[in-house]
């Protein structure tokens, strides 16, 4: 976007064509990765001519990261939520649930951050290495002190997040899969907050 656009406030009508653009880029991008989206693509999705996009962004890359750096932001929420000063199996099931919400609610920014990801993350590498394993190191210092002081299970608490990022977001990014086989008579996300619930319990009881 310009300079003008930058310094000061945006009209009525530059807002809801910015909201209209990255709804547009956000459903293009989900179902066809970075690679196989384009500028005509999200122009025509948002009803705009592709000049009047470029008034707002200057490239398919702006676009594609300003989504990825408002998603991030939403995305690491439920993590950053998790208090030491709880209990940690409910503060571990309150996350295993927001997360799923997530999956359910926004399944297409899931599938947008699982396609960077297995691009190689090139927009997204130093927010990986940076704040998101500052991140989950800080969390996992929090589990690792919950498991020494016998409250939770002796697991690794790096590979706990990872499987709950796993069991959770695949209900998301696999949907088609997870729809086809279990078919419309079921609810995917409802049986599956039941299934993680027994097992995590289970995982997360300490030792005897």
């Amino acid at each position: 976007m310009d300079d003008i656009g930058a310094n000061r406030p945006k009209t009525r009508i530059q807002r809801r064509n910015t909201e209209a653009i990255l709804e547009a880029a956000l459903e293009v991008f989900s179902s066809n990765g970075f690679r196989g989206s384009t500028l005509d693509q999200i122009a025509r999705a948002a009803g705009l001519s592709k000049p009047n996009l470029l008034y707002y962004f200057p490239s398919k890359e702006a676009i594609h990261s300003e989504l990825l750096n408002g998603l991030l932001d939403v995305w690491l929420d439920p993590l950053r939520a998790i208090d030491p000063a709880g209990e940690p199996r409910d503060e571990i099931m309150t996350y295993v649930r927001r997360k799923l919400e997530m999956s359910r609610e926004m399944p297409r920014e899931s599938r947008l951050f699982a396609n960077e990801v297995l691009q190689g993350a090139p927009r997204i590498t130093d927010v990986l290495s940076g704040g998101l394993k500052s991140l989950v190191d800080e969390k996992a210092a929090v589990i690792r002190d919950w498991i020494e002081a016998g409250r939770l299970a002796r697991i690794d608490p790096y590979h706990l997040i990872f499987s709950i990022w796993a069991m959770t977001q695949h209900y998301a990014d696999f949907e088609v899969q997870v729809r086809a086989i279990l078919g419309p008579e079921h609810d995917a996300f409802a049986e599956a907050e039941v299934f993680l619930d027994r097992l995590f319990d289970r995982l997360l009881s300490p030792d005897p």
